[in-house]
C-alpha cells in the first residue's frame, strides 16, 4: 500500500531512553492517514468513515534516538467493512532492523448511526491486487 519514511523526536522517547509503545501506534496512524489521503476522498465520504476496530503490535526490539525509520502498510485481508492492514516498522537505513509488525483492522461505518457500511469504491480499488 505504501512505504513512508519517518524521524524519530527526541519527544518520541520514554524514561528508558527509547521509543514509547504509545508512539508505535502514532507512527501507524500517520502512516495510514498519509495513505488514505492519496485516495479519492480520502476514503470517506459524508455518510461513511473508517474507525479502528483493533490494534495489534509485536515489538521486536527497541526504537532509540536518532533513528530514521520506515513504516511499511500492506494489505492483509480485504473483507465487505473492514480492512486489515499489515505493518511492519523498520530501519530506513537497514530494513532487516525489524522494530514492530502486527496489524490494525478498520471498519467502515455509517457516520449517523455507527453500523458497519460498506467499503467504499476507492478504498477497494486501491487494496486490489496488481
Amino acid at each position: 500500500m505504501i512505504r513512508v519514511p519517518l524521524s524519530v523526536r527526541w519527544r518520541d522517547l520514554d524514561a528508558f531512553n527509547h521509543v514509547n509503545n504509545s508512539k508505535f501506534l502514532s507512527y501507524l496512524e500517520e502512516a495510514r492517514l498519509r495513505w488514505m489521503v492519496t485516495l479519492p476522498g480520502h476514503g470517506m465520504d459524508e455518510h461513511v468513515a473508517p474507525v479502528v476496530a483493533a490494534a495489534h503490535l509485536n515489538y521486536r526490539r527497541p526504537i532509540e534516538w536518532p533513528n530514521e525509520i520506515d513504516i511499511e502498510l500492506f494489505v492483509e485481508r480485504l473483507g465487505n467493512t473492514s480492512l486489515s492492514v499489515g505493518h511492519r516498522i523498520v530501519g530506513a537505513n537497514d530494513p532487516s532492523a525489524l522494530y514492530c509488525d502486527g496489524n490494525v483492522v478498520l471498519v467502515w461505518i455509517h457516520r449517523e448511526t455507527g453500523q458497519p457500511a460498506a467499503l467504499p469504491e476507492p478504498v477497494r480499488a486501491a487494496c486490489a491486487p496488481r
